[in-house]
């Protein structure tokens, strides 16, 4: 995985954290759960690109 991916996904990661995290606290499930499918994305990608590596 290369340096920069791997540093989008981490950020998309904690960026959705801290949307769900907003989302719990105001009560809006809705931020809650783009905030989870933020987190989702971001596994997918570090899967993807843990998959190339491991082509090579």
């Amino acid at each position: 995985m290369s340096t920069e991916d791997k540093a989008k996904a981490t950020g998309k990661n904690i960026a959705g954290k801290a949307q769900e995290a907003a989302g719990k606290v105001t009560g809006d499930p809705e931020t809650e759960a783009k905030g989870k499918a933020k987190q989702t994305e971001a596994e997918v990608e570090h899967t993807v690109e843990d998959a190339k590596d491991a082509l090579k």
